[in-house]
């Protein structure tokens, strides 16, 4: 961009918010780079193209990284470099719902290396930077000359006391029924991910709308910030056109396309139709090496593949849309067979297969304690999550090999959405750390869905007293022109040649996830609607095939599953509780086989005890409720004499300790004590008080005499 005046353009939030977007200060030499500020959280953005591509570049290799600086929080980085090191999965999410709303903007055989970096470089604890982080990339791009469809903006939505909140800050997202990300150009809504508290479909719909209705101000702004940079942002680069061939086209169209729609109406498995296309291929260009030779194909047999491909996707999708059938013989609104099977993997506290179709996934379910939530160390977030849910993608599960270098961000992604969809049924009060492992075991479309399904399935067996079972679809669409066909339960080859992927998880009552990208323009309201209303019935559908496997939770966890009990205790025997150097609760996990957790919660000390054996809690627990008893005044206790004094004797009970003076041993006047008690005698007392300061208690054994 080289040296030149900062130009500034503004914009109001309906909050009454100014957001500011600033370009030319920072970066120059990156090909587009703009600051988005609103109060004191600043996010900085480049993004840089290349000239030229990559020889034999057949992708368009695009990537986004939004990475939090520490400082701008004010905080240093508490791994062991103390340096921002790997993006987080916070920092991967961010980058994820970025790249999904940029990407399709971008032309069509535009194969340049482009990088989009987003940076957090100054952040407060009001305002949450990922709802200005796709406003950030959209502006670098268009301040620049990298070639793209139109400017865009996300937002966030949040419904809060009944009312819908565009960018709410951050204490408000707690009180949260609904929470979304927005992604719109002017004219189409792009993008769609959020969670909710088992919210309607109409709910949703709105709240689409609401976050639509302020980007289209964002991207106003955009454009003039566009117009007052001038000629370097409104004169994009050429783009270089793909060669085309007319005659090679429809040869390949008048020899391919009856063996294409052969394959794709009878192959109804995903291995015959791969071999099947595979094989209709090959013959086609046998066909015409043998019609136009070998100079012919040499000069012209690149574009085949092009082509067959090119066909292969209108022939399927015209089949869709005229017959009402798709790839693997279903109706548009059926899902695949469905089985599942629970308390698969008997070690487990938990587990399930759930299979659809030619998508399976083994869920696996661990109960552990306090000292096993996850850390989540961000530049603007300290906290420990106690539900953790991963999911593994092994290359197997499609018939490929691939190095195996732990998950990547399709892996993050996916884990994400089945963490949202199955975290908003978990019991409100639970004293578990849970950890979900989702492994895909074989993978023909929706692998994440049946995450969900699995999960909610190994959560039932492990005992959780779940709000309400969850489960997942995913649907796709085709239309052209007036046509539209929505396709439950898409496939992975619909998913490939489909206007749009939507991914909806809930309960019977309502809606818990949903994750939408859409590849077309101009979705009308109405046809997502009906989208909403066909995958409801599909989700309803798939919780009575899942009740088929596990049809309530179980009564109680498995034998060998940790129990857990919680105490509450006043905050003063905290210390007590833990003893010099932590002696005293080493000495009671050592001696009881547990595991004893305390910290101080809202003035309150909360105790957590775990074993798989009950018998060792009731030990811990009587030994804590020992420590912690409070006697109170008018309570009758079993005493030991523990020491004779002339004044009387010292007596101890339940845990504690307390003075029987010798006037209140019995209605007579007794001269020595000593001939009435001895250590170790037994003694019935009645606590009469507290001293207020000291906190000694005075006892009586005569006010449980009746006096003569």
């Amino acid at each position: 961009m080289g040296n030149q005046i900062p130009t500034t353009t503004s914009f109001t939030l309906p909050d009454g918010k100014e957001v500011t977007i600033e370009t030319g200060k920072l970066a120059t030499q990156a090909h587009g780079s703009v600051v988005v500020k609103v109060e004191n959280t600043m996010l900085f953005c480049s993004v840089v193209s290349a000239f030229e591509e990559r020889a034999g570049q057949s992708f368009f290799p695009l990537s986004v990284d939004y990475q939090e600086k520490f400082a701008a929080a004010g905080k240093i980085p508490g791994n062991f470099f103390r340096r921002e090191a790997r993006l987080s999965d916070y920092e991967i999410l961010t980058s994820r719902l970025v790249d999904r709303a940029i990407r399709p903007l971008f032309p069509k055989g535009y194969m340049m290396d482009t990088q989009v970096i987003i940076n957090l470089i100054s952040g407060d604890d009001r305002n949450m930077p990922d709802s200005y982080a796709a406003l950030a990339a959209s502006a670098a791009i268009a301040v620049s000359n990298i070639p793209f469809a139109e400017p865009l903006s996300e937002v966030r939505v949040a419904k809060i006391n009944g009312e819908y909140k565009v960018n709410p800050e951050r204490a408000e997202i707690k009180e949260a029924s609904l929470e979304i990300i927005v992604a719109a150009t002017m004219d189409n809504v792009m993008m769609v991910e959020g969670e909710a508290d088992e919210c309607l479909e109409s709910e949703l719909i709105e709240a689409i709308k609401v976050g639509h209705d302020a980007i289209k101000v964002q991207i106003q702004a955009q454009l003039d910030l566009a117009k007052m940079v001038g000629d370097k942002a409104l004169i994009k680069r050429e783009i270089k056109v793909a060669e085309e061939n007319a005659e090679v086209e429809a040869l390949v169209a008048a020899k391919g396309k009856d063996a294409i729609y052969a394959v794709a109406k009878g192959a109804h498995n995903k291995e015959d139709r791969k071999n099947g296309l595979k094989a209709a291929k090959t013959a086609l260009k046998e066909d015409i090496l043998a019609e136009k030779g070998e100079e012919w194909m040499e000069e012209f047999g690149g574009f085949i593949g092009t082509y067959f491909e090119k066909l292969k996707k209108n022939v399927i999708r015209t089949m869709v849309l005229d017959e009402g059938v798709r790839l693997d013989g279903r109706k548009t609104d059926e899902v695949r067979p469905i089985w599942g099977e629970v308390d698969y993997l008997p070690a487990a506290h938990g587990s399930a297969i759930f299979n659809r179709g030619e998508t399976q996934a083994l869920c696996s379910l661990t109960l552990g304690s306090k000292t096993d939530t996850l850390m989540i160390d961000t530049a603007l977030d300290h906290y420990f999550d106690n539900f953790i849910l991963h999911y593994n993608f092994p290359a197997f599960s499609v018939g490929e090999t691939k190095p195996m270098r732990g998950p990547g961000r399709r892996e993050v992604g996916h884990a994400a959405l089945a963490n949202r969809s199955i975290r908003r049924v978990l019991p409100d009060e639970n004293p578990y750390t849970i950890r979900i492992v989702s492994d895909i075991l074989e993978s023909n479309g929706s692998s994440s869905m049946a995450t969900v399904c699995g999960g909610t399935m190994a959560l039932m067996d492990a005992g959780i007293e779940i709000k309400a079972p969850v489960s997942g679809i995913a649907m796709g669409m085709i239309a052209e022109g007036e046509k539209i066909a929505i396709l439950t339960d898409i496939l992975g080859d619909e998913d490939a040649l489909g206007d749009m992927d939507f991914k909806l998880t809930g309960t019977a009552k309502g809606i818990t996830a949903c994750q939408m990208d859409i590849k077309i323009d101009g979705l009308p309201y109405e046809t997502l609607e009906a989208a909403l209303a066909q995958a409801k019935v599909a989700r309803v559908h798939i919780l009575g095939e899942m009740a088929k496997a596990i049809p309530a939770v179980r009564e109680d966890l498995k034998p060998h599953a940790p129990r857990m009990i919680t105490l509450v205790i006043d905050k003063t025997f905290i210390g007590a509780v833990i003893g010099p150097g932590g002696k005293i609760i080493q000495e009671l996990q050592a001696s009881t086989g547990t595991v004893i957790n305390i910290e101080e919660v809202d003035d309150k000390g909360v105790v957590s005890i775990s074993s798989s054996d009950k018998a060792a809690i009731d030990a811990a627990k009587a030994a804590i409720d020992k420590i912690t008893f409070m006697p109170s005044v008018g309570d009758v206790y079993d005493a030991v004499v523990d020491s004779v004094m002339p004044y009387g004797v010292f007596v101890k009970f339940s845990g504690k300790s307390g003075l029987l003076h010798v006037s209140e041993v019995s209605h007579e006047r007794i001269n020595d004590v000593s001939t009435v008690f001895s250590e170790g005698d037994s003694v019935k007392v009645k606590l009469i008080g507290i001293d207020e300061k000291t906190g000694k208690m005075r006892l009586s054994a005569k006010a449980l005499i009746p006096k003569p």
